[in-house]
């Protein structure tokens, strides 16, 4: 039988005391917030977090019945107001949409905090009076250990942390992005480039695997690691665009430009498309260029854009089935959930042009 990891034991591994690893683990004040880091990650590394008795007892929620308080039948759903994650969002606002119709279906109610600061969410949270959270987007490991360290169930939609163990749901991106990439070389590219940053979030880098597996699989050039469009900043209010303005510069002066753009969101393939107008390209004529997320706004995209259809209302009920699933069967296996997403033809992709003769 494995040992039971201990705070003691988490102290021992990185030579501070235990008393450190107790105040890094409890949230209190006193430690500073790379050693706390160095020991979240540390308890992690030692199976600390997967034990059942990890931090706190966990909650016991009580049966539904209908006498029951109305606000301990509330699921807390946390959408930190950062990288344009906010119910107004075309794409966040939607998988929301589809947690509250699942929650109303199943009589229960709805709280949205949008706070990402730890000592104001520590402030907020009321564990007694909720039966779990979804978290929407990219949260903190900071906010998720608090989370975690109440014992409330929760399920987290379009991210995962290294650290702290949950069940995940996300649209399946990596195959949706093969299949696109197969699509793009079915008609004839071969001269194609990822437009995006795969570190923005997971979601993206399984985009960007999915784009270079595909161009691998037919022994096709894959842009290098430090490429700069695979870097770009910027991308949450389109400030990128500069940016992506003289690489399509320099290719067009090298004769380098690619066929097409596999844009890593719809959000940045309408400002390529943009930018690609005011050179003087045409789309498709000149250079085909894709979306993903078949957000409202692609298909009023000039012109409208061949994208993925992520179902995001989909996304925020299969988040509602797996925490009511997790609240009732609580020693049950993770999850992590893949939902299907097709590709949407619309008009900004063509055949590449043939090159002339003097461009031979």
């Amino acid at each position: 039988m494995a040992k039971k990891v201990t705070m003691q034991k988490i102290a021992d591994h990185l030579g501070v005391s235990k008393f450190v690893v107790s105040k890094s683990l409890s949230g209190k004040g006193g430690v500073n917030e790379t050693t706390r880091e160095r020991v979240i990650q540390a308890a992690s590394q030692l199976g600390y977090f997967t034990q059942k008795n990890a931090y706190v007892q966990s909650i016991k929620h009580p049966q539904q019945s209908a006498g029951h308080d109305r606000n301990r039948q509330s699921v807390l759903v946390l959408m930190p107001n950062i990288r344009a994650q906010t119910q107004d969002s075309l794409y966040w606002g939607k998988i929301v949409d589809g947690i509250a119709l699942a929650l109303d279906q199943e009589g229960l109610g709805m709280v949205i905090i949008s706070e990402h600061r730890t000592d104001n969410f520590v402030n907020i949270l009321n564990p007694a009076g909720l039966l779990g959270l979804i978290g929407v987007g990219q949260i903190s490991t900071s906010l998720l250990l608090e989370v975690h360290r109440t014992g409330l169930p929760m399920v987290l939609i379009d991210h995962e942390d290294p650290l702290i163990p949950s069940d995940t749901v996300f649209a399946n991106n990596t195959d949706s992005m093969v299949r696109l990439t197969n699509h793009l070389m079915g008609i004839g590219h071969t001269e194609m480039h990822f437009i995006g940053n795969n570190l923005y979030s997971r979601s993206f880098r399984d985009r960007w695997i999915g784009f270079r597996s595909a161009l691998e699989e037919k022994a096709m050039k894959t842009p290098a690691g430090d490429d700069e469009m695979l870097q770009l900043e910027g991308l949450d209010d389109g400030t990128f665009d500069e940016s992506f303005r003289q690489w399509m510069r320099g290719r067009i002066r090298a004769n380098a430009l690619p066929t097409a753009l596999v844009c890593a969101n719809d959000s940045t393939a309408l400002i390529v498309c943009e930018v690609l107008r005011a050179e003087g390209l045409n789309i498709p004529q000149d250079i085909s260029v894709t979306g993903f997320d078949n957000i409202e706004d692609a298909t009023r995209g000039n012109p409208p854009l061949t994208t993925v259809h992520v179902p995001k209302e989909a996304m925020g009920r299969a988040a509602v089935e797996k925490l009511l699933n997790r609240i009732h069967n609580p020693s049950a296996p993770l999850e992590k959930i893949l939902i299907a997403a097709d590709i949407v033809h619309r008009d900004s992709v063509a055949e590449p042009l043939l090159p002339t003769k003097s461009q031979q």
